[in-house]
Formats: structure tokens, sequence, C-alpha cells
């Protein structure tokens, strides 16, 4: 680095004291790595955005104040889940139908006051031998039966029928619940109240006499009925004769024992 020493005239007064050049690269600042300074990038800054970094962000100047500067890579909103999946576990079907069995006001005492939520009974089936039903809260009835659905699509059984009626006669319990459902002749269809007749509706089975003996609760009357039907069992063998024409016909059915 070289000074430069300007001679003092000769009239006496004194000549302006010597600058010494400021670093290259820096046009106006201290400590400056490639821009800035006490400019208009900011105080004590390097480069367009300020302060001491090498790309940008810094203290003060056009880029704000604060902050290290994310680059145009960044980490951006949105993204979706690592595995590809955009919403819940289970797809919606189109030919599923549901309906709600119970809507009610729930409150909660808390020591703020009492908080108010809505309870959804939701079952929902295909008509087709798919059923399932959930049970959920929410701040409104349209999110608590929402979320009443989902649960119902991650718990579909599916019932096994025979002769267009359920196999056998079964009976369940949950808590003072009980339900009982007995197989019927074609021609009878279902014969059931309450709760018990809209998820053998969404079942889809056609013939069945149903008779709830316990409380007439009906979220324990839905939880078990459910209980009853994944009980069912088909037939493990049928004993049959042949006709006339050689085509064998089901003459009896053997019904395992529960």
């Amino acid at each position: 680095m070289t000074e430069t020493i300007t001679a003092k005239p000769a009239g006496g007064a004194s000549a302006p004291k010597a600058t010494p050049p400021s670093r290259p690269g820096a046009p106006g600042g201290r400590d400056a790595r490639g821009g800035g300074g006490r400019g208009p990038a900011g105080r004590g800054g390097s480069g367009p955005g300020g302060g001491r970094s090498f790309g940008g962000g810094g203290r003060g100047g056009p880029g704000g104040r604060g902050g290290r500067s994310g680059g145009p890579g960044g980490r951006g909103q949105g993204g979706g889940r690592r595995d590809g999946r955009s919403g819940g576990d289970v797809p919606a079907e189109a030919d599923y139908d549901e309906k709600n069995v119970e809507v009610a006001r729930v409150t909660r005492v808390t020591k703020g006051g009492k908080r108010m939520r809505f309870r959804a009974l939701t079952v929902i089936g295909n008509r087709k031998g798919r059923v399932g039903f959930g049970l959920a809260k929410g701040v409104d009835v349209a999110l608590a039966t929402g979320k009443a659905t989902t649960q119902a699509r991650k718990a579909l059984l599916t019932v096994p029928m025979i002769y267009e009626t359920i196999p056998h006669p079964v009976e369940a319990k949950f808590a003072a619940a009980r339900v009982l459902l007995k197989p019927a002749p074609k021609g009878t269809g279902i014969k059931a109240g309450g709760a018990v007749r809209i998820v053998l509706e969404l079942a889809g089975v056609p013939n069945v006499v149903s008779k709830i003996l316990g409380s007439s609760s009906k979220i324990n009357n839905v939880k078990a009925t459910f209980a009853a039907l994944k009980k069912l069992r088909l037939p493990l063998k049928m004993k049959a004769e042949k006709g006339e024409d050689g085509v064998t016909l089901p003459t009896e059915i053997v019904i395992p024992k529960t």
C-alpha cells in the first residue's frame, strides 16, 4: 500500500490530511468483503444486503432487518408428504352411502367455563356387504360428521351372506346393550328397529330379523350390532344330493358351533 504526501503550500495554510484508500472492491466502508459499507447497502455491510455476510441478508439494507437469507432454493411452503399421500389414509369411495345415526351437543366443564362440542355417530356402507361406523366430536356438525366418516372408512368390515340372509343366528353384547340377529326367508325384508336397522340397510342384508334386548343407547346398540356381525361365519360344508339332470343341489347347511 502506498501513501501520497502533498507538499505544504507556501502561504502557511495547513494542507488536507492524507486519506488512505479503502480496500479493493469496497466502495465505501470498513471491513467490506465485496461491496456495501456505510453506504446505500446498510450499516457495516458486505454485499448488497449489508451485514458481515457473503451473499445478502444481514442487518439493514434493502433486504430489511435481520436474518439469514435462504437463497433461491430455501425451505418452501407446501411440498406435501414424503410418502406421496395427500390426505387421509383411506381414499373416498363414491358408491358408499353415509347416514348420521345420532348428532348430539355435548359440553365439558373446564376451569374457564363450559366448552361446547358436537358429537356425531355415522354409519357408511355400499349396500353390498361392506359397512363401517365412526364416532367423533367437532366444533360444528359438519366437522364432527367428516371426522366420523373418516373413522368409518378405516373400520369397514364384510358381512357374510348366504341365500340372501345371514348364515346363522347370532347374539352379541356391548356394555348394557344386547342385540339378536336371526336369518329370515326370502321376502321377509329387514325386521329391525332403531340403530340396528340403519346398520343392516347400509350393509345390504336383504332379509333378517333383529331384536334389541338391552339398553336403548344408539351408540351401544351400533357397537353391539357390529360385534354380532363380526361373529358371523359361512358354513364349513354343505350336504348335497344329485338331481335328475346330474346337477348338485344343496339340501342342508351344516352350521358351525359358535
